[in-house]
């Protein structure tokens, strides 16, 4: 799932990812990263390992118990009810899944934009997304796969049989190589201006930060408008820490005039003479929400494209979300503990003084743990995401949030609150309904 968040990372990009919510990851597998250490592979398997056994266990749990709370209407047959309420239960024990957990997805783009995503996975941070980067490469390269190709040749053999000649031309035209982008992706290499920015500002964020504790903050934060300067400073260093922005904001204006123009330089120091700028400079959206919510929820919310996204990485600092029905179903105690071994496994292997062992944690982290991200856009892609995202369909964790983004600017513009079309979220919902 971490790399498959990677690869969706693209504003450009077009695809489809295998849902956590309708479809059973028990036999998915997982990825398991090089460990240098017998014991950190160790304890890094039976922590997946252990994870998976309860997304089992809950997923089983909650079905037994929404099936003896959602009687069976007459009128529903008894495939579309279970199938049903096994979606309902997915929606749950999903928090339990670790980023390692094993997906798929399939995507469309044009040539230049794969030339560009390939290039920022080859500049990742993480081995596996580095890995993906190269073998889309080879495959934009590389003869095309033909689906049809075994029938094409069995219908080449049988024109031969008749016409040798004919056949000759037919295998040309059914049969040839096709190449996707050959030219543009050859050239498709990790990008210095990423890679070296991305170091520098991560320690500046960790001067101007220093140790100072991460302040509290809502599910969602609208935030106001400030000099150019100063959004521009500030989410620079946003990706680089874990900190909300307003917190962020308020050190750069300590900070003064100078350590925000060193900040900026730094984010263009290295630009080259064909790269795009950082995403952290497509500034100037009206409507920025600083969103803290469970990964799960997110990797739903970071499929609208209309929008810039600046996110934060993966980590336990901010604590996870515990779903309600857990404790209504007497499991709470026993998902708290889970979330608790999977994070001290997750800080262990941090801990390991090796390359990459904070990357290679955190893929023993489950998708209830929040993460950070930044989400600028216009008032249209506010209320298209307000009123999408609160359909009673969706899950509570994305419909939250779309909600509070909806409040958010209600209160601040209230004139404007009428034209949303938004579901509200506090209303009982038949969990029979899809």
């Amino acid at each position: 799932i971490l790399a498959a968040i990677a690869v969706a990372d693209e504003q450009r990009w077009d695809g489809q990812e295998r849902s956590t919510r309708y479809q059973n990851f028990q036999q998915s597998g997982y990825y398991i990263p090089e460990f240098s250490d017998i014991s950190s592979g160790r304890l890094y398997r039976d922590t997946i390992d252990f994870l998976f056994d309860e997304y089992r266990a809950l997923s089983s749990r909650m079905f037994d118990y929404l099936a003896s709370t959602t009687a069976r209407p007459e009128e529903m047959r008894l495939e579309a009810y279970e199938r049903t309420l096994k979606a309902r239960a997915f929606d749950i024990s999903r928090y339990l899944l670790p980023l390692a957990a094993n997906t798929s997805l399939g995507q469309i783009v044009n040539a230049r934009t794969l030339e560009t995503q390939i290039s920022h996975l080859l500049s990742h941070t993480h081995k596996e997304v580095r890995d993906v980067g190269s073998l889309l490469k080879q495959a934009a390269t590389s003869p095309a796969y033909n689906v049809n190709h075994e029938s094409l040749s069995k219908l080449v053999e049988q024109i031969r049989a008749v016409s040798p000649n004919l056949a000759i031309k037919a295998e040309q035209e059914l049969l040839r190589e096709v190449r996707v982008a050959p030219t543009l992706v050859k050239y498709a290499d990790p990008n210095a201006y990423e890679i070296e920015t991305r170091s520098e500002l991560s320690q500046i964020a960790s001067e101007l930060m220093g140790d100072m504790p991460i302040s509290a903050a809502p599910l969602v934060d609208l935030l106001e408008d400030e000099h150019l300067e100063i959004e521009l400073a500030a989410t620079l260093i946003y990706q680089h820490c874990h900190y909300p922005y307003r917190q962020i904001r308020q050190a750069i204006a300590a900070a003064g005039e100078i350590i925000r123009r060193e900040i900026i330089d730094t984010g263009l120091r290295h630009r080259g003479r064909h790269d795009e700028m950082l995403r952290s400079f497509c500034a100037g959206q009206h409507f920025r929400f600083d969103i803290l919510m469970d990964i799960g929820g997110f990797r739903d919310l970071h499929r609208h494209r209309r929008c810039i996204q600046i996110g934060q990485d993966f980590t336990m600092r901010h604590g996870y979300d515990t779903p309600p029905e857990l404790a209504l179903a007497g499991v709470e105690t026993r998902y708290q503990q889970a979330m608790q071994r999977a994070s001290q496994a997750a800080s262990q292997l941090a801990a390991v003084s090796v390359e990459e062992s904070l990357q290679n944690s955190q893929y023993a982290i489950p998708l209830a743990f929040r993460k950070r991200t930044l989400f600028k856009m216009d008032f249209a892609e506010v209320v298209y995401i307000s009123e999408l995202r609160t359909g009673v369909a969706g899950h509570v964790s994305y419909r939250n949030a779309a909600y509070a983004m909806y409040q958010a600017v209600a209160q601040r513009y209230p004139s404007l609150a009428r034209y949303f079309r938004v579901t509200d979220v506090s209303e009982p919902v038949d969990l029979l309904q899809r």
